[in-house]
């Protein structure tokens, strides 16, 4: 049994060899992986006022129904033992269709029950950042970061019942400074895990006059089959928590996407 075998192992070693990785855990120069992530959302709508001296809030949850598989890419650039640059696109894209279980008015439209209604909402997330590894070591490498990040969220509503009908939209986005940490290990030189957490305030940046934050975090395992390609999986995790205050009204969202990630890495 043993001896049947011999050949096979000899080969896989072999192979092996012929297939061996820089022992080195961040070598690259530049790294990309270009994936998917199947999100799960799920939120809180809240709203408040004080009316004659007496407090009035209003909150309710809701969700977007089924998962959404979106689009997902991040970057890597090494130009020094310790010093790199990060760059990460994340976007969602989701539109839900109910019916309206009683009569709803909108302005001077009133849509009655049973009429339909569709919501669509759209969400992008871009940062670059510079990341500087306070240690690294053949298989450790932790580093602090700091960058800018971009945020921009869509809503649009349309019902509709014979001749009346109702549609609206609003677009918001801005730029916000963004810190965050970054921790790799490599045990050897196929597997890498990537873990990796970010903290924007609107406050520090150019959101007009909403308030609140974004909070991000993600954790990555990848396998490199050669020098220059590999796979990974993962999951992902975002929170925001935003808020606008006008005419003695607070207008409150607190919307979460999470899921599991999964793509392919490309090193240069």
């Amino acid at each position: 049994m043993t001896n049947r075998f011999l050949p096979l192992t000899l080969a896989l070693l072999g192979a092996s060899a012929a297939y061996a990785l820089p022992a080195h855990a961040e070598d690259d120069r530049f790294t990309i992986r270009l994936g998917a992530m199947s999100v799960d959302t799920s939120g809180e709508f809240t709203a408040g006022t004080t009316f004659r001296g007496n407090p009035y809030e209003f909150s309710q949850d809701f969700d977007f129904g089924s998962k959404e598989t979106v689009p997902r890419l991040e970057g890597l650039f090494k130009f020094g033992d310790r010093h790199r640059l990060l760059f990460n696109y994340w976007g969602y894209d989701k539109s839900k269709t109910a019916r309206l279980t009683q009569d709803v008015s909108f302005d001077d439209t009133t849509i009655p029950a049973g009429s339909f209604a569709r919501a669509k909402t759209k969400f992008e997330l871009a940062s670059a950042m510079y990341d500087y590894a306070v240690v690294e070591t053949d298989t450790v490498s932790w580093g602090l970061q700091i960058g800018v990040e971009y945020a921009k969220i869509e809503a649009k509503l349309r019902a509709q019942a014979g001749t009346a009908n109702y549609s609206d939209g609003r677009s918001e986005d801005g730029y916000a400074p963004v810190v965050g940490s970054r921790l790799t290990l490599s045990p050897n030189e196929h597997w890498r895990f990537v873990v990796q957490g970010q903290y924007l305030d609107a406050g520090w940046g150019d959101f007009g006059d909403y308030k609140g934050d974004i909070s991000r975090a993600n954790a990555l395992a990848e396998y490199r089959f050669t020098e220059n390609v590999g796979v990974f999986v993962g999951y992902d995790w975002f929170k925001i928590n935003a808020k606008r205050s006008r005419d003695n009204i607070d207008i409150g969202l607190d919307q979460r996407f999470k899921g599991p990630m999964a793509g392919v890495t490309f090193s240069f």
